[in-house]
């Protein structure tokens, strides 16, 4: 059990974060999505370790194993936690792979620190540049979409957890992408996260804009994302996030829904290891 100290809540608590440190090697910090924890990278913790890469995967505040304090699910706070982990680690030369929700915290870091300790970065199903449709952003989505999220959380946060995990791993009357073995398991997952965690972040990783941060990154960038990603739409998502950072490679997984960490493992397991052996 390892854990480094992020900073103090509002009531001078120390707030923890949990991490499994695996392997040896160049470091790859794994950045995990909403409403999951770090045991969503098991596939490629697993693989990247054996790779000969040393493997970082860690809880945001509020989820999993981390502290779960009543605040600072905004994303300049949770990029701070990114910072505090790098810093007591003292990791250079890092790769830094976010998924979904994860992406953020990668964008706001480079943004925030600079990219001293970076040599690489991959956005995997990511929310930048901008998810909320606004009148300077009219490819986002509709708020209505994120305000429907917030009311299905209120009235029944487990009903919601499992609806949306279907729409999250593609699943439908046809398509079973994933078993019902992974469906339980990432319920059980989600629905022990702390409920204002879950309710503040849907906030964060909506109404975050990226833009700025994601001009700044000189860092080799790749971009991963499915074109049937019914969750963070490839088109509001990744696309844009792969033009607006010079160089970036973009990689579209022809059918993936959102959750092609399990969708699409092994592809995307090839992929991150060929990105960070570099």
């Amino acid at each position: 059990m390892a854990y480094i100290k992020a900073g103090n809540d509002t009531a001078g608590h120390p707030v923890q974060i949990f991490y499994e440190d695996w392997g040896q090697g160049n470091p790859v910090v794994l950045i995990h999505g909403w409403p999951l924890d770090h045991t969503m990278w098991e596939h490629q913790a697993i693989a990247l370790a054996k790779g000969g890469l040393r493997v970082i995967a860690y809880d945001r505040r509020g989820f999993g194993r981390s502290s779960r304090p009543w605040t600072g699910y905004d994303y300049d706070t949770m990029a701070a936690d990114l910072n505090a982990l790098l810093e007591e680690l003292d990791l250079n030369n890092v790769t830094l792979v976010g998924f979904s929700m994860g992406g953020g915290e990668i964008a706001r870091y480079l943004g925030t620190y600079g990219d001293a300790r970076i040599a690489r970065v991959a956005f995997v199903s990511a929310v930048t540049p901008f998810m909320l449709k606004t009148d300077n952003n009219p490819e986002g989505v509709p708020q209505s979409v994120f305000d429907g999220m917030q009311d299905g959380l209120k009235k029944d946060r487990f009903d919601f957890l499992q609806t949306f995990a279907k729409s999250f791993y593609g699943v439908g009357m046809i398509s079973h992408p994933v078993s019902q073995a992974v469906l339980d398991w990432n319920f059980t997952v989600t629905s022990l996260a702390a409920p204002n965690a879950t309710s503040d972040c849907v906030k964060a990783f909506s109404a975050t804009d990226f833009r700025a941060d994601l001009q700044g990154i000189q860092v080799p960038t790749l971009v991963i994302h499915g074109d049937a990603d019914a969750t963070v739409p490839f088109e509001a998502s990744g696309e844009r996030t792969a033009k607006m950072i010079p160089q970036a490679e973009l990689k579209v997984y022809k059918g993936a829904p959102h959750g092609l960490f399990f969708t699409d493992k092994d592809q995307l397991t090839t992929d991150l290891l060929a990105f960070a052996g570099r």
